[in-house]
């Protein structure tokens, strides 16, 4: 009979396809898992994968494997999940990773609903930008982003939560272009900008340009938006952002106006493909898809 912790080695390894990737989400050294999966394969008596130089793919056995190794765990650990909720004793922690965005306070309200029902269930917030969430993920030190999109990567499933953020520039409040209730492109050509990392490097497709980022002023980018407020006070740049990030009614002298036409970003759940879920990370993405 198949040991679980087999299942588990070689769902880590289909996910990765990386044996070394692996075993570090996994927490075991790299022979330790190549031995657990050549034990699995003679079990078998069939060759899982086909091993290159970097990269591990699924032979057609595999491929069947992955599909009801990821069936099977499932109705495990829904069985036991099913035992917990009964007794409301679950317990554990949700890691997730976030990128700056207003989505938070609507993810936090279903962090209150489960916090109500489940109070040993611990959340870890951890706020960086897109590569940073990804990389944390790929590591398996977060169970899921919250990341703007769209950011398509073949190893990922992602879920639309049908939310959006809106893009602005940031500005001193006594500059000339506080006066207009919005900013449009063109002007945009002709001023200063402070771009995100994510936007100056093209990870995030803002296309509504028209014209390529040579053709724009950018003076200095950021990694989160809170430091880069000096900059815009002191009259480096305008800082390209997303609204209700800034507080502008406060004692700095900033303000915030739109992009017209709108300029708007969705957000999604990202998770690793076939990721198994621990029974909190399971609650928490059960209230999201009923909440959609």
């Amino acid at each position: 009979m198949i040991e679980t912790r087999h299942l588990y080695y070689f769902l880590a390894v289909a996910r990765e396809q990386n044996i070394t990737r692996a075993a570090d989400t996994l927490h075991i050294t790299q022979p330790t898992l190549s031995k657990q999966l050549m034990d699995l394969e003679h079990q078998l008596g069939k060759q899982l994968f086909i091993r290159g130089k970097r990269t591990v793919t699924l032979t057609e056995e595999g491929t069947y494997l992955r599909s009801k190794a990821q069936e099977m765990i499932d109705l495990m650990e829904k069985t036991e999940a099913a035992f917990h909720e009964e007794s409301k004793t679950v317990s554990g922690d949700i890691h997730l990773g976030c990128g700056e965005t207003r989505v938070m306070e609507y993810i936090t309200d279903v962090f209150k609903q489960i916090h109500l029902e489940y109070p040993k269930i611990h959340f870890h917030i951890y706020s960086a930008d897109a590569d940073n969430v990804l990389e944390k993920l790929d590591k398996g030190l977060l169970d899921i982003g919250l990341l703007l999109g769209p950011l398509r990567r073949e190893k990922y499933d992602y879920i639309d939560i049908h939310q959006k953020d809106t893009y602005g520039l940031l500005m001193p409040k006594n500059c000339t272009l506080a006066s207009q209730s919005a900013i449009t492109v063109e002007q945009m050509k002709d001023l200063p900008l402070i771009f995100s990392q994510q936007a100056f490097l093209g990870h995030q497709e803002l296309e509504w340009f028209g014209v390529d980022y040579s053709a724009l002023n950018v003076v200095a980018t950021y990694n989160l938006i809170f430091n880069a407020t000096f900059m815009v006070e002191k009259g480096i740049g305008y800082a390209l952002c997303l609204d209700n990030l800034v507080n502008i009614d406060g004692n700095r002298k900033l303000t915030f106006r739109p992009i017209t036409p709108e300029l708007s970003i969705k957000s999604y759940i990202v998770m690793k493909k076939y990721q198994a879920f621990s029974p909190p990370v399971k609650i928490f993405m059960n209230k999201i898809k009923n909440i959609l």
